[in-house]
């Protein structure tokens, strides 16, 4: 059987804060003084944003946010990821660590560094919140588009959906994509298939985190397969949400079989508890995903990447020689 750890891939959805060791963040409530909060036990959605505050309220330094940014690329790369793609919102460590600009600057060169040393790349989403005034996405987003070619490379949007919709931040949306962002929304998690073409026609989404909602309109299946928009799934977090009841019923397989194009991610292991090679290994054993389905995920991931283009041409290279080796 080929090994899922060599199988080159990118990690395109993952929340830089959700992704810190569990290690990690016992050690910053030991230097604080403090209990560790809990991460695992939420039984909605409102109470995993909770638990989700309450351990990034533990990041209190930029030495700190600068630990968890090189350990979640070298946790990346440990799952075979040649491309980490995580995102933040910058604005939280403002009060504390000064301007967004040098959070930005932090959490870009501190990525970069640790990507560069373990032989992989890493680009920052930058990510607004639907909870927070539409202005200051708009704001974020002007930001972002500076950062643009120097380690920023994509825009999301955070946050309820069933609470927030997107048609406020259609700007916020417009100012980052021509300035050079990737669209790349949540979207069709909390809400169906509305959710999914607004993500698309509002914000002109090309990835959408989750979006796996879409399988309940056959209509947009075949839209989402006919324009290449790319899912940037994460199956583990859609049963720990309630998303779907139970992992086997997840609608990847679906997805895949009509023709979407789809990546698969961690999402938040800190809450969740997989990590990127551990939802390829379910992706294998329990979604029944051939090799040939696993390497044509990875692909994506790498095609759909907001990364360098010899980077990506180098990695899909490395992917078909992974599936053309016997297995």
């Amino acid at each position: 059987m080929r090994t899922l750890l060599d199988l080159p891939k990118a990690h395109l959805h993952l929340h830089l804060e959700g992704a810190m060791r569990p290690a990690t963040l016992a050690d910053f409530a030991t230097t604080a003084g403090e209990a560790a909060p809990a991460t695992r036990g939420f039984t909605s959605f409102a109470e995993f944003g909770g638990m989700y505050r309450d351990a990034v309220a533990f990041l209190r330094t930029p030495d700190q946010l600068a630990r968890i940014t090189r350990e979640v690329v070298a946790d990346a790369a440990e799952s075979g990821a040649v491309w980490i793609e995580a995102q933040m919102n910058p604005m939280f460590y403002v009060p504390r660590f000064g301007s967004v600009e040098e959070v930005l600057e932090l959490v870009i060169a501190e990525g970069q560094a640790e990507a560069d040393r373990l032989g992989i790349g890493f680009g920052l989403m930058v990510c607004a919140l639907r909870d927070a005034p539409p202005e200051a996405a708009e704001e974020l987003a002007r930001v972002g588009v500076r950062y643009v070619g120097r380690g920023a490379v994509s825009f999301g949007l955070a946050s309820d959906e069933s609470l927030f919709p997107p048609a406020p931040f259609e700007r916020a949306f417009a100012i980052a994509r021509e300035g050079g962002l990737v669209s790349t929304p949540h979207a069709g998690e909390l809400l169906g298939p509305d959710s999914v073409r607004d993500a698309i026609d509002l914000l002109g989404a090309r990835r959408i985190q989750h979006g796996v909602r879409a399988v309940e309109d056959p209509a947009l299946v075949e839209r989402l397969a006919a324009e290449g928009v790319v899912l940037d799934v994460c199956p583990t977090s859609n049963v720990e949400l309630f998303v779907v009841p139970e992992i086997g019923q997840h609608p990847l397989p679906a997805l895949l079989e009509a023709g979407v194009r789809c990546t698969i991610n961690g999402d938040d292991p800190l809450l969740f508890g997989p990590g990127l090679l551990e939802e390829y290994e379910t992706a294998r054993t329990v979604l029944g995903l051939s090799d040939e389905q696993l390497a044509g995920v990875a692909r994506t991931s790498l095609e759909a990447a907001a990364a360098p283009a010899e980077l990506i041409a180098t990695q899909v290279a490395a992917v078909d020689a992974w599936l053309a080796a016997p297995a």
